[in-house]
């Protein structure tokens, strides 16, 4: 085990030099940033850039929650466009990082700001006569503060739901805890707890719609997370 642990730390030493260069090529638009995901709650080891706002020592965001969910099944998420709180329109690429096992242990994130590029292409669309709506890019909460990362999953999952949780019936209340699963909200500290809370609901009655889910989903033939 330890053998593997210095093999992965070294693995993140050498790609820093590699986040400062992508940031530096690409210009002040873009991001990168190198994640450790042993620590989920302090899991940004190097950043360069400043388009989420991201520090090191802060926090996964929730993309980076559904890779780890995903453990040693988790590919590259390429390409893929998602709007910051503040409205920034953002591409970003996620390539996992695996040791000499296959086994996944961080990410290099690579974050670009294309909201001018958004707008000038709305602009260019206009005045073609083919303009079509606004891009539809879903929200990403980034911030180097997981709880507020959990917080903005619960309330997805809320939203959806389209109701308050003493609304919510056993499966859905199932359901809810299930998709927090599926998405890593549990694999982080405390996490637990802080659903409880939000929900309103005791730490013991969290853990069993926890357990509850869980086992629904091993029946459905689900992968179980955690």
């Amino acid at each position: 085990m330890g053998s593997r642990e210095a093999e992965r730390d070294a693995v993140l030493r050498a790609l820093v030099p590699v986040v400062d260069g992508i940031a530096a090529t690409f210009g002040p638009v873009c991001e990168a940033v190198l994640h450790d995901y042993r620590r989920p709650e302090e899991s940004v080891v190097a950043v360069a850039g400043s388009v989420t706002g991201r520090t090191v020592g802060g926090a996964m965001s929730e993309i980076g929650l559904r890779v780890l969910a995903r453990g040693d099944e988790a590919r590259d998420e390429l390409n893929y466009v998602t709007r910051t709180g503040t409205g920034k329109l953002v591409k970003s690429s996620t390539m996992v990082l695996r040791d000499s096992t296959g086994a996944v242990f961080g990410a290099l994130c690579v974050n670009v700001d294309v909201t001018e590029v958004d707008r000038v292409q709305q602009l260019l669309s206009a005045l073609a006569g083919t303009a079509a709506g606004p891009s539809q890019a879903p929200v990403t909460t980034f911030g180097d503060d997981i709880d507020s990362v959990v917080d903005a999953l619960l309330d997805e999952h809320l939203r959806r739901q389209d109701q308050t949780w003493p609304a919510l019936d056993r499966t859905r209340r199932l359901a809810l805890f299930r998709g927090l699963d599926e998405r890593g909200v549990f694999a982080v500290r405390r996490s637990v707890e802080q659903v409880a809370g939000r929900l309103g609901i005791s730490r013991a009655s969290a853990y069993n719609y926890l357990a509850q889910a869980r086992t629904t989903a091993e029946d459905q033939g689900r992968p179980r997370m955690g």
